[in-house]
């Protein structure tokens, strides 16, 4: 074997060591979609959960769910402001029909947020499932 292909299979070695290991932080991670009676549920017993609401801030400004803070998704510094908060708190996250809170996912589990839970449908399903309004 020469000493190339050793050194190879070394670093080959190294770096699959490397991604299991990154890919085993992240397997306790809790990232997942609930319904928004779930959702409820979570940030009543948990008052500590943060809630986000990742709309546009005149859409934050013309309704929102009570106890919200806004981090609009659209800013350019939106991985930023997110990587400001801490990681090992609950996350409720919402937006106004999901589709932003899809894509938020990823920055969450990229940046190694623990427990985030995404609004199914968002405000729109809030709203119709009767749940309140600030």
């Amino acid at each position: 074997m020469s000493q190339h292909y050793r050194i190879a299979v070394a670093a080959l070695a190294l770096l699959a060591a490397l991604a299991v290991a990154c890919g085993d932080s992240t397997d306790t991670a809790v990232l997942e979609t609930v319904a928004p009676e779930q959702a409820a549920d979570v940030l009543a017993e948990n008052p500590d959960a943060i809630l986000l609401d990742i709309r546009t801030p005149e859409e934050f400004a013309s309704e929102r769910i009570a106890g919200a803070e806004n981090v609009d998704f659209y800013a350019a510094d939106f991985a930023d402001q997110l990587a400001a908060f801490d990681r090992s708190e609950t996350y409720v996250v919402y937006c106004r029909s999901g589709n932003r809170t899809a894509a938020a996912m990823d920055v969450f589990a990229d940046l190694g947020f623990e427990v985030v839970y995404e609004v199914d449908g968002g405000i729109v399903n809030w709203v119709s499932s009767g749940l309140p309004l600030s």
